[in-house]
């Protein structure tokens, strides 16, 4: 179930050895790119027709029915209801921290104000498909109204029957988003980017999806803000030791192996007998799990077991990986993570496994995946925000600083730049005069 890579004996270079599946190929990429072409286009129309296509899907409409959302709350569990909100509310906890107020520098007349802005309308998008994930809408859309966008609409594909997981529509109303689409893949990042007759264009675009919805990102970026992660299918590499019990590291393969294909799922240790005990863990829970079939394509192409040397080889191959979710299962769990350099986030020890991060820990579920945590982190407040600097000089900074200015400017030989300054200067020196 999990293939065995043994790295032990001479140091060797992780990089070169480690396998990585591919991301997409050509033919996704080409796709993606007729979709975004056609959305473009035709708007609602190749909206409906690629949701019929790829969902199965014939819809009415593509806005959901703001009653509807309303009332979603009242038809979902009392039990489930109050996890959507004990999770909201931990979000927001999280997230207010990273608001940041206005910074101010000043020196000789030179006073630097950086404002912080949120954009006017953030997109947010949910997978689904394979399963409803209210989890995502709150990881999404409750940092965005922490950030105070104006308007946050949020793209859900629709079943078959058209409609929206009732669970689903209760996040959006917990987190408080003012329009929900029945539209997914990558023509709902087209609509979101360029906007149709129903939906919205927005001017950032956030959420994990599978490799067409990551590619699409990807395409629109620029045209639309779209934070640097590529947030595609799940990924985990657990390090673990004899400290804790095989079951536990075991299942926290699983847990990300059940998502789908495309993903990773990875087991470290330097430790033969833990990955002996961890790797038949991993049989018997596959052979039991009602999502054996997502797992086992998971574990097919991207499912390892890696014996290392010790922990500094294991941090080499997980910095080697930068994993969405890595999980410490060891001994000296936080001293391990001060040592990592790349990975979108970090669980310690045997009581932290990634699944409390999904839901209700508090910082978004939203991870850097295909080794973009290498540059770049979680969704934050700060992807809903942009920085405007105001600077004010009064007459005696400018003369200060004009000399400097002119210099550079004349080195690159912009001469207005440097006129810019000499004129001011010449009218303080005849004020004076």
């Amino acid at each position: 179930m999990l293939r065995r890579l043994d790295l032990r004996g001479p140091v060797q270079d992780v990089r070169s050895v480690l396998p990585r599946p591919a991301v997409a190929g050509e033919g996704p990429l080409e796709e993606v790119r007729a979709i975004l072409a056609d959305v473009r286009q035709r708007g609602d129309v190749a909206l409906l027709e690629l949701t019929s296509r790829f969902d199965g899907a014939d819809l009415a409409a593509i806005r959901g029915d703001p009653a509807e959302v309303i009332a979603a709350p009242d038809r979902v569990q009392p039990g489930v209801l109050e996890a959507l909100e004990v999770a909201a509310e931990a979000v927001r906890r999280h997230h207010v921290g990273q608001v940041r107020s206005e910074r101010r520098t000043e020196e000789d007349g030179l006073v630097i104000r950086s404002l912080s802005r949120p954009v006017e309308r953030a997109g947010c998008y949910a997978p689904g498909g394979r399963a409803a994930y209210p989890s995502t809408v709150l990881m999404t859309a409750v940092p965005a109204r922490v950030a105070r966008v104006d308007e946050v609409v949020l793209c859900v594909p629709p079943g078959v029957d058209g409609r929206i997981a009732d669970v689903t529509l209760a996040a959006a109303a917990v987190a408080g988003v003012d329009a929900v689409y029945a539209v997914g893949g990558a023509q709902a990042v087209a609509a979101m980017a360029y906007g149709t007759e129903t939906v919205p264009a927005v001017d950032v675009i956030v959420g994990p999806g599978n490799v067409y919805v990551a590619l699409a990102k990807r395409e629109v970026a620029g045209h639309v803000g779209v934070p640097s992660a590529f947030a595609g299918p799940s990924e985990v590499v657990v390090v673990a030791d004899a400290s804790v019990p095989a079951a536990f590291a075991a299942v926290d393969v699983v847990v990300q192996a059940e998502h789908g294909p495309n993903g990773l799922a990875w087991l470290v240790t330097w430790d033969e007998a833990v990955a002996e005990a961890v790797e038949a863990e991993v049989v018997r829970m596959v052979a039991e799990a009602p999502r054996r079939e997502d797992i086992t394509a998971t574990l097919a192409d991207a499912g390892w077991s890696v014996l290392v040397n010790d922990p500094d080889q294991a941090l080499a191959v997980v910095d080697a990986i930068a994993p969405e979710h890595l999980q410490l299962m060891v001994d000296g769990a936080e001293a391990l993570a001060e040592r990592v350099r790349h990975a979108g986030a970090i669980f310690c020890g045997p009581w932290s496994p990634a699944s409390l991060g999904d839901y209700v820990a508090g910082p978004s579920h939203v991870l850097p995946t295909a080794g973009t945590a290498r540059f770049s982190g979680a969704l934050t407040v700060a992807d809903f925000t942009k920085e405007i600097h105001v600077v004010t000089a009064d007459e005696g900074a400018l003369r200060r600083l004009a000399p400097h200015v002119i210099a550079l400017a004349d080195a690159e030989g912009l001469d207005a730049h440097a006129q810019s300054m000499r004129i001011r200067t010449e009218a303080g020196e005849e004020k004076d005069g």
